[in-house]
């Protein structure tokens, strides 16, 4: 993932259209982000109630959100 812009260029406010673009791209940039800062959390030990917490939701709604997203750290089971 390539590093967030250091400024955004606000839209013409005439410009609907624009806006509305700019606006799609914010919200994908922040769902981006959120799922970067989820996966550390999740490798580093966080539970979802952290995780939660953290994001200001439910375990629930953290859980169904992103349970299925993150990277999970391949483990293997030695057969003894």
């Amino acid at each position: 993932m390539q590093g967030a812009p250091d400024t955004i260029e606000v839209p013409d406010p005439s410009d609907p259209e624009a806006a509305f673009a700019s606006v799609v791209a914010l919200r994908r940039l922040a769902d981006r982000l959120e799922l970067a800062a989820v996966n550390v959390a999740v490798r580093q030990g966080w539970s979802w109630t952290d995780v939660a917490a953290a994001l200001g939701v439910s375990r629930q709604a953290a859980h169904k959100k992103f349970a299925r997203r993150v990277e999970r750290p391949v483990t293997r089971h030695r057969r003894d």
